[in-house]
């Protein structure tokens, strides 16, 4: 649940600290106070778009800070918390965010900065805010299956995955026969272009390691006569007139001599001796070389003419022969596609209508059981409507079939719904009253409260425009689902705020020219007035306050009843 929130420079609030409880947690105060604002904080804080107009005047950025405490080891927030590498200590859970004067915000959980996306992730497992607007997802038709499926979210969720997998890969197939069936011209086009660049890669004939031995080459080749010239000289002096081998072979001998006598010439000896026969094998392999040399001016042209055709090469198909090899594979491969375009068209409609009948199959399957979990869905609202009211209501989940499959198989569902004896039911968005839809959804959300996890669940001002026993039917709807789950409310109704466990008073004040924004935890005796200015206006009377006080008991003996029932 949503244990402390805190909000500094944020429109008209300066710096406040909220405790929260579990349980009903009812807001109330003045049109214009301020209530509202902090329901926004929390929006944002749970990743709703910001913007610069948030910061109070004068100050440079807005910080909003929430602390959630968990009890439940298992909450799906501890997996997306594991996801993108984050930890929870003892189920402590802290969402800030900062948001500057560009418009930009800083998120953070539990310390450490994450996107926006990732605080939006999370702050959706832990938060469900629903206000006055929420309910125009009621008259959004698209998002009717959504709600089905939410319902339905045990029953469906492991063949709804299956189909999910299959639909994108058969999307992404599709894509790719989209991209193959081009038209003809360019089809030819292609043809002429791969066949062209096969042929001139083929009569190049590329060798990996030939452009490295051609290099070397043609220096040697350009190098020819420093090449003989420095030769000879190094024979020459080894091996020609200047005696310099017949001088080593001189200091071998003697030095072999002087080792009979003298043991301390042995290493000088034998380094001498292992030199000489070294010099004598280099001799005669610079001999050999020598005597194989021979310019060839025409050898350097084609070693040149060569080299220029692997950089010719180069330009066009890869910086490397290993890339224009792999090139040439490739639009080989492709060239095969093309020219055998009828028949991989065939293979590819075969391979298209197997996935379709694996689609049909796991679609027909997913139909079946949201009809099954739509007739429970319709029986549960239809409970919950008659607490509310609406005793004649009745409600119906529609199923249309779509012409084509779509990321939710082949289902088009609409919610309808007759409010009138004999009327037949219709679309919902068409004939629904707004009191209607607010308390349809508020139907949802108690069926779905138990069920989908949410630590904190928030209302702003959903019972805008009732009175009467409809007002304490959506009071005694908000209290059952604060049974199961963290509530908390901002509320005109008095019969919302008596069932409270926890009563915040907003208000505003002026002090040195500046709006400020207060929130206090009232106790019975102030409750007893705010309730009576709730049900009588700014005027309150001994008559109001009596009226208040008979309220909040009752609401107390309604609330144990409630406890003992869903316990």
């Amino acid at each position: 649940m949503l244990k402390e929130l805190s909000i500094r420079n944020f429109a008209i609030i300066d710096d406040l600290t909220v405790d929260f409880s579990d349980g009903l947690t009812v807001l109330t105060g003045e049109t214009g106070a301020g209530k509202s604002i902090i329901i926004d904080a929390v929006h944002l804080l749970a990743g709703g778009r910001a913007s610069s107009e948030f910061i109070r005047h004068g100050a440079t950025k807005a910080e909003l800070t929430g602390l959630f405490m968990m009890t439940n080891e298992h909450h799906p927030i501890y997996e997306k918390l594991e996801e993108v590498g984050l930890e929870s200590e003892e189920g402590t859970i802290i969402l800030r965010r900062d948001i500057n004067e560009n418009g930009k915000s800083v998120c953070r959980v539990n310390g450490k900065l994450v996107p926006l996306s990732v605080l939006r992730d999370i702050g959706s497992t832990l938060i469900d805010i629903h206000g006055q607007h929420e309910s125009q997802e009621l008259m959004d038709e698209k998002q009717h299956i959504h709600l089905l499926d939410h319902f339905a979210h045990q029953e469906i969720a492991e063949l709804k995955e299956r189909y999910t997998q299959k639909y994108q890969a058969y999307r992404d197939f599709k894509r790719e026969i989209a991209a193959i069936n081009i038209d003809e011209q360019r089809t030819a086009q292609r043809i002429d272009l791969y066949q062209f660049q096969m042929n001139e890669l083929e009569e190049a004939n590329l060798k990996l390691g030939e452009e490295e031995e051609l290099l070397e080459e043609r220096k040697r080749l350009s190098n020819f006569h420093k090449i003989f010239e420095r030769a000879n000289i190094a024979y020459e002096a080894i091996s020609g007139e200047l005696k310099g081998l017949d001088n080593i072979g001189d200091a071998m001998n003697a030095l072999d001599d002087i080792v009979e006598l003298d043991e301390q010439f042995k290493d000088s000896s034998e380094a001498v001796t292992t030199s000489f026969y070294a010099l004598q094998d280099a001799a005669h392999q610079i001999k050999n070389i020598i005597d194989e040399l021979e310019f060839d001016p025409n050898r350097l042209n084609e070693v040149e003419h060569r080299l220029a055709q692997y950089q010719t090469m180069k330009r066009k198909y890869g910086t490397t022969v290993e890339e224009i090899l792999n090139y040439y594979e490739k639009i080989t491969d492709e060239l095969v596609q093309l020219q055998n375009r009828d028949e991989t068209i065939k293979n590819n409609e075969i391979k298209l209508a197997k996935m379709e009948e694996e689609l049909e199959q796991l679609a027909k399957q997913l139909t079946s059981k949201r009809k099954h979990c739509a007739s429970k869905l319709s029986e549960a609202i239809m409970d919950q409507l008659r607490d509310l009211h609406m005793e004649k209501a009745k409600f119906i989940v529609n199923f249309d079939s779509l012409h084509s499959f779509d990321v939710n198989g082949k289902d088009y569902v609409s919610f309808y719904i007759s409010t009138n004896v004999g009327e037949p039911p219709k679309s919902l968005p068409k004939i629904a009253s707004g009191g209607e839809l607010s308390r349809i959804m508020l139907a949802l959300k108690t069926i779905f409260s138990s069920s989908n996890g949410i630590t904190s669940i928030i209302f702003d001002e959903v019972d805008t425009g009732v009175s009467g026993r409809v007002a304490q039917a959506i009071a005694e709807k908000i209290a059952a689902i604060s049974i199961s789950s963290q509530v908390l409310c901002i509320s005109h109704l008095p019969q919302v705020a008596a069932m409270a466990d926890q009563h915040y008073l907003i208000r505003k004040q002026v002090e040195k020219n500046r709006t400020y924004t207060t929130v206090s935890n009232i106790d019975m005796q102030n409750r007893i007035e705010e309730i009576s200015r709730m049900m009588g206006g700014s005027e309150i009377t001994d008559l109001t306050l009596q009226h208040a006080s008979e309220l909040l008991q009752l609401a107390k003996v309604r609330k144990k009843e409630m406890q003992h029932l869903f316990s």
